[in-house]
C-alpha cells in the first residue's frame, strides 16, 4: 500500500469509517474518467468520480514474489461513458487504472493504493468485467526475439522496412453488408487478388468503430462479392456504409516475403532452421543430398 496521509490514517483508526473506492482510468488516447462505488459523485484531486450502477471490485490481494496478482472490476455499460462500441474498438484496452481509498465524508482524505493496467475485458448482459493487471504481469510476457523459421517483425515496422504507403499494398473501401458475426462484404478493393489482405490490418475510418484496427483473417472473392473475415475478439464489426483503410497481409513466411514484398534481405526469421523432422530423420536411399537450402 502507498503512503497514507495522516488525516486518512487517523480516520482508519476509528471504530467506524466512511470509506469507498474510486478508480481513475487514463486511456491510451489521454482521456481520463473517474468511477466510484459510492452512491454520489466525488471530487478527488481534481478528478470527478461518478457513481455507476453495480460498479464493484473483486477481492484484491498482494502476494510475495513475482507472481502476477489480478483484480476484476465490474460495472454496467453506460451510454454516457463506457459504451459497447468503445469496448469493441479496444479504446479501453491497456488503460492505466489508479485505485484510490477515499473518505467520502471528506474526499480530500484519499490515497492511491494500487496502480494497474486494464487487461482483458469481457461483456455479457449489458455489463462488462475488466481484468486489472499489476506491473508483475509484464514478467509473463515474452521479450526479445523469437528463434523460429517465420519472421518475428511486424509488416511495415522499422525492422521489416516495407513501405505500407505503397499503393500496391494498401487501399480504401467501404462496407456494403455484414454477412455473419465475423464477416463483412466490402467494395473498393476489387483490383486485388483473393488472399492479398489476409493477415493484414483493417482500420475503420467511419461509423461507431472509427479508429479501431482489427486483424483480417481471410480475404475471399466469390460471385456474391468480396468478403473479409475479421478477428474481432468478441467486439463488433464495421456497419454497412462505414469506410475503412486496409493494408496487405503477411503470413511471416520467407517465400511470401520474397515473392510478395521483394523484401527477403530484411527477413527477420530463420528459414533454414531444421525442424523436428530433420532432427529425428536419417539418411535413406533415393534422397537428394546436394547441400541445397531447405527453403529456397
Amino acid at each position: 500500500m502507498s503512503d497514507i496521509p495522516e488525516t486518512l490514517a487517523a480516520h482508519l483508526a476509528r471504530e467506524t469509517t466512511s470509506l469507498c473506492h474510486c478508480w481513475r482510468v487514463t486511456r491510451r488516447d489521454g482521456t481520463v474518467s473517474g468511477f466510484t462505488d459510492h452512491d454520489r459523485p466525488l471530487m478527488v484531486a481534481g478528478t470527478t468520480f461518478e457513481p455507476r450502477s453495480g460498479f464493484t471490485a473483486s477481492e484484491a490481494r498482494e502476494t510475495l514474489g513475482l507472481a502476477a496478482d489480478k483484480v476484476e472490476i465490474e460495472g454496467a455499460i453506460s451510454a454516457a461513458t463506457i459504451t459497447a462500441q468503445d469496448i469493441a474498438a479496444g479504446r479501453w484496452d491497456g488503460a492505466g487504472v489508479e485505485t484510490l481509498l477515499v473518505n467520502w465524508r471528506a474526499p480530500d482524505e484519499a490515497a492511491v493504493i494500487r496502480t494497474q493496467t486494464v487487461g482483458r475485458i469481457t461483456r455479457a448482459d449489458n455489463r462488462f468485467v475488466a481484468e486489472l493487471e499489476g506491473p508483475e504481469a509484464a514478467l509473463d510476457r515474452i521479450g526479445g526475439r523469437w528463434f523460429r523459421r517465420t519472421c518475428d517483425a511486424e509488416l511495415g515496422d522499422a525492422r521489416c522496412g516495407v513501405d505500407l504507403d505503397d499503393p500496391a499494398l494498401m487501399a480504401a473501401g467501404s462496407v456494403t453488408a455484414v454477412v455473419t458475426a465475423d464477416t463483412i462484404r466490402v467494395t473498393g478493393i476489387e483490383t486485388f487478388p483473393a488472399g492479398w489482405f489476409a493477415e493484414g490490418r483493417l482500420t475503420a475510418t467511419g461509423g461507431a468503430m472509427a479508429g479501431a484496427t482489427v486483424r483480417v483473417l481471410s480475404h475471399r472473392i466469390s460471385g456474391e462479392g468480396i468478403d473479409l473475415v475479421l478477428w474481432r475478439e468478441g467486439g463488433g464489426l464495421p456497419a454497412p456504409g462505414d469506410g475503412f483503410g486496409i493494408v496487405a497481409g503477411c503470413d511471416k513466411r520467407f517465400a511470401t516475403c520474397k515473392a510478395k514484398f521483394a523484401n527477403d534481405l530484411n527477413f527477420r526469421g530463420f528459414p533454414h532452421l531444421p525442424g523436428n523432422d530433420a532432427a529425428y530423420g536419417y539418411a535413406t536411399g533415393g534422397q537428394v543430398f546436394d547441400g541445397a537450402p531447405l527453403v529456397p
